[in-house]
C-alpha cells in the first residue's frame, strides 16, 4: 500500500490515528501519533478512510432542562355541537358539467348528551313508511341511519321520532315530527357550500323532563247535546269551538304570580273543557293551537288525546297557517 508524506494513517493493532512524516527504507515509515514520532512497518498501518465510514460513532444525548423542553402545540379540536340530540344531514354530490349537484343525503343521529338515548324513528313519504329504526345510542355517539334521495326530500318526507333517557326511565320521552320545506333545504345546502362544511344538523331535544303528574280522572259519560241543554235548572251558554288557541295570553290578561306549572294547568283545564264540549256536540274535527316552544304543552295535549276514547286520531303536521304549532283532532 503506497503512502505519501502527510497522509493520514491508522495503526492496525491499536486503532490510533496519525500521519506520515517520512520514509525509512523501502518497508518502514516514520509516523506521528498524538505528537510522538516513531518508525513503523508499512504493513502495520492502513489508510483510515475505511474505519471512518464503517465505525459507528455514538454521541451522548444532551439532557434537556425542563424549561428547554419544547411545548407541544395544542391541536385544533373539531367543533362540537351544543348539548342535545341532533339529526344530521350529509349531502353527497354528483359531478355535473356546470356544478356539482346533490344526489342523496346521508342521515345520522348525533347524541351530544352525557347519557345513552333510546330511539324510535321512522320516515314517511306520502303517508307510507320507507324506513324504521329502534335502538339505543350511547353517550356522545353517532349512528348512521339511512340515505334519502334529493328527489324524495323535495316531497317533504316526515321524520317521526321519539327519544327517551336510556339511564332514567322515569323521565318523560320527547317526540315530534320533523319536516324540512324545499326552500329551507336549499338554504341549508347553500350555507354548507359557503362555509365549506360537510353537513347541517337539526336539534331534536336538549333535555328530558319529569313527567307531569296526572290529574285525577273524572268519570265522564258523553250524552247527546239535547239531553244536556234541555235539563231543567241548567243553563248552557258555552258553545263549542273548532279552533282553540292555548297561548297563555289568549286565556288570561294577568299572569302575575303564575309559574310555568300554573300556566300549564290553566291551558290544560281550558283544553279539556272544550274537548268535552266538542265531544258532546258531536263535532267531526277540531284544531288546537299549542305552539312549539319546548314541547311540554304539545306533549300534554297529545297525552290527553291518546287516552280519550272518543278521539279517532290526531295529527301534528305542517300547516300553512300554523306551521308545526297546531294539532288537528278527528273524532269518532
Amino acid at each position: 500500500m503506497k503512502f505519501s508524506i502527510g497522509d493520514r494513517i491508522v495503526l492496525r493493532q491499536t486503532g490510533e490515528e496519525g500521519h506520515v512524516t517520512g520514509f525509512i527504507g523501502k518497508d518502514m515509515l516514520e509516523v506521528d501519533v498524538n505528537g510522538t514520532t516513531f518508525p513503523v512497518y508499512a504493513e502495520l498501518v492502513d489508510h483510515p478512510y475505511l474505519k471512518w465510514f464503517t465505525e459507528k460513532k455514538t454521541s451522548a444525548k444532551r439532557q434537556l432542562a425542563p424549561e428547554d423542553i419544547p411545548v407541544e402545540k395544542e391541536k385544533l379540536r373539531p367543533k362540537r355541537l351544543a348539548k342535545g340530540v341532533y339529526l344530521s344531514f350529509l349531502p353527497v354530490y354528483r359531478p355535473n358539467v356546470m356544478e356539482d349537484i346533490v344526489d342523496v343525503l346521508k342521515i345520522h343521529l348525533l347524541n351530544e348528551l352525557g347519557v345513552p338515548v333510546r330511539l324510535s324513528y321512522d320516515v314517511r313519504i306520502d303517508h307510507e313508511c320507507t324506513f324504521r329504526h329502534e335502538g339505543v345510542l350511547h353517550a356522545f355517539g353517532n349512528l348512521y341511519l339511512h340515505s334519502i334521495s334529493w328527489e324524495d326530500m323535495s316531497r317533504q318526507p316526515r321524520f317521526h321520532w321519539q327519544l327517551s333517557d336510556g339511564s332514567d326511565t322515569a323521565l318523560a320521552p320527547a317526540a315530534d315530527v320533523l319536516r324540512i320545506r324545499p326552500a329551507k333545504l336549499f338554504e341549508h345546502v347553500n350555507e354548507l357550500l359557503q362555509k365549506n362544511e360537510p353537513a347541517f344538523s337539526v336539534l331534536l331535544a336538549d333535555e328530558f323532563h319529569p313527567p307531569r303528574p296526572e290529574p285525577p280522572k273524572e268519570k265522564f259519560i258523553p250524552r247527546p247535546a239535547s239531553q244536556i241543554v234541555n235539563q231543567p235548572g241548567r243553563l248552557h251558554t258555552e258553545a263549542p269551538v273548532y279552533e282553540l288557541d292555548l297561548h297563555i295570553e289568549k286565556l288570561t290578561n294577568d299572569t302575575r304570580g303564575m309559574d310555568n306549572a300554573d300556566m300549564l294547568h290553566l291551558q290544560m283545564r281550558t283544553f279539556e273543557k272544550y274537548l268535552r264540549l266538542a265531544i258532546v256536540h258531536s263535532q267531526e274535527r277540531m284544531i288546537v293551537i299549542h305552539g312549539l316552544g319546548k314541547g311540554v304543552l304539545r306533549y300534554s295535549v297529545h297525552e290527553l288525546l291518546s287516552r280519550t276514547p272518543e278521539v279517532a286520531r290526531y295529527t301534528n303536521e305542517y300547516h300553512p297557517r300554523y306551521g308545526f304549532g297546531a294539532t288537528e283532532i278527528y273524532f269518532k
